[in-house]
């Protein structure tokens, strides 16, 4: 199988201008919530009873707006639904349960990225360098996700999430010994991306604090870009054609279905979003 390089190098410096993008974005807002977390610990922290209240009320709200209309009908109200009926902890606010869960998620992309350069066909000696090296910086892009979100959870007072979405992590697992060529690697990332990109895409939703639902809607666009960026390689690797990976594209040459490989769906879905408190340190 043969690679266009340059058009794959084309590829990661267009992933890494979005990189760039969306951390430049979290700065003033992490700034922001770290300090409304030092005032509130300052005054004594966070009521439990008022937390409780909040997300309770917050809930009914949600359950009469997402049970019907055009939400509803689509499934994105449903999957709403089922993250506000998770359990929440007595001394936590969910905010920092959202943000560990978070980190959770990005912390297991970076492990699982790192096993997929150990495998030869993606990061050793029969790897495409320009392949491996797109590989390398994604990975590199996850850690910087999951150092932003645990910096405002350490400075919010919570626990920094070290660890990878346990659930997740298990499938992860049971998908090593089937990584036997590009194709079932590609289709991994793809499941991980997606379930990064659809929580993240929840969570603006269910964020109480306005710069923790900043942060992590600059974060989202990446992992979406990830997942667009894996599915058009998948189809077009699979098709035969990878000399069509470019940017800008050959719009002549390209199959019909190019122009929506790439983003199947008209809105980016919540079906495969974890529940807000899975990554949640315990």
């Amino acid at each position: 199988m043969s690679y266009d390089e340059r058009a794959l190098a084309s590829l990661a410096e267009e992933s890494q201008d979005l990189q760039a993008d969306a951390m430049r974005a979290t700065q003033e807002p992490l700034a922001e919530l770290v300090e409304q977390g030092r005032e509130q610990r300052a005054h004594g922290g966070i009521d439990g009873g008022e937390i409780a209240a909040f997300n309770r009320d917050r809930g009914d709200v949600l359950r009469t707006r997402l049970g019907t209309g055009a939400l509803a009908a689509a499934g994105f109200g449903a999957a709403l639904l089922k993250l506000f009926d998770s359990p929440a902890f007595a001394d936590q606010a969910m905010d920092v349960q959202i943000l560990q869960t978070a980190a959770s998620l990005e912390n297991l992309a970076v492990a699982t990225y790192g096993v997929a350069l150990t495998l030869p066909f993606i990061g050793g000696g029969a790897a495409n360098p320009v392949v491996k090296a797109f590989a390398m910086k994604t990975k590199d892009q996850h850690a910087e996700h999951a150092k932003a979100f645990n910096a405002a959870i350490a400075q919010l007072g919570g626990k920094a999430q070290t660890n990878p979405d346990p659930v997740l992590l298990d499938v992860v697992n049971k998908a090593k010994p089937t990584l036997t060529g590009p194709g079932p690697v590609v289709d991994l990332a793809i499941k991980l991306e997606t379930g990064a990109a659809e929580t993240y895409n929840a969570n603006v939703a269910a964020l109480g604090d306005l710069n923790a639902r900043k942060v992590t809607a600059s974060i989202m666009g990446v992992e979406a870009q990830h997942v667009a960026v894996l599915n058009a390689v998948k189809a077009l690797v699979a098709g035969g054609h990878p000399e069509l990976i470019a940017l800008p594209p050959n719009a002549a040459a390209l199959p019909a279905a190019a122009g929506s490989v790439g983003f199947p769906d008209a809105f980016l879905k919540t079906d495969q979003a974890r529940p807000a408190d899975e990554g949640a340190v315990k």
